[in-house]
C-alpha cells in the first residue's frame, strides 16, 4: 500500500492569493491575513460557507468584512457593508448590492487596507 499523498490545491489564482497575504502579513506584521491564508489553504470541503444573515448580525454599518470562504444569499441584510470573500452566491451578490453595499476579492481588500484595521473575519 502507497503512503497517503497530501492533496492540496491546484488553483494557481488561490495559490498566489494565500502567498499575498502571508507576504503582507508579514510585511505590515498582521496576523488577520495570516489567519486567512490558513483558512484559505485548507481542503475545498472544509472551507467556509456564511450566509448574508451572519453578515447582518456581526457586523454594522459600513464595516469591512472578510470571509475565507463562500457567501450564500440565505438571510436578509439591512445596512450597507463591505464585503470580501472567495467567492459569491448570485443572490447574495445581489442582496449586497440592494443594500447599497459592495462586493469585493480579498485581493481587492488588502489593496486597500493592507495594514488590515477594522476589518472583521467572519466565518
Amino acid at each position: 500500500m502507497s503512503p497517503r499523498r497530501r492533496s492540496r490545491s491546484t488553483n494557481p489564482d488561490l495559490m498566489n492569493l494565500i502567498r499575498l497575504l502571508r507576504k503582507k502579513s508579514r510585511e505590515n506584521e498582521v496576523a488577520i491575513w495570516l489567519d486567512a491564508a490558513e483558512r484559505l489553504s485548507k481542503p475545498k470541503r472544509m472551507r467556509i460557507a456564511v450566509n448574508i444573515s451572519r453578515v447582518n448580525r456581526y457586523t454594522q454599518e459600513s464595516d469591512d468584512v472578510l470571509v475565507p470562504g463562500k457567501v450564500l444569499g440565505a438571510g436578509m441584510i439591512s445596512h450597507p457593508v463591505r464585503v470580501a470573500a472567495l467567492d459569491f452566491s448570485d443572490q447574495a451578490r445581489a442582496k449586497i448590492l440592494e443594500a447599497k453595499g459592495k462586493c469585493l476579492s480579498i485581493l481587492e481588500l488588502v489593496e486597500m487596507n493592507p495594514e488590515g484595521t477594522n476589518v472583521k473575519l467572519i466565518g
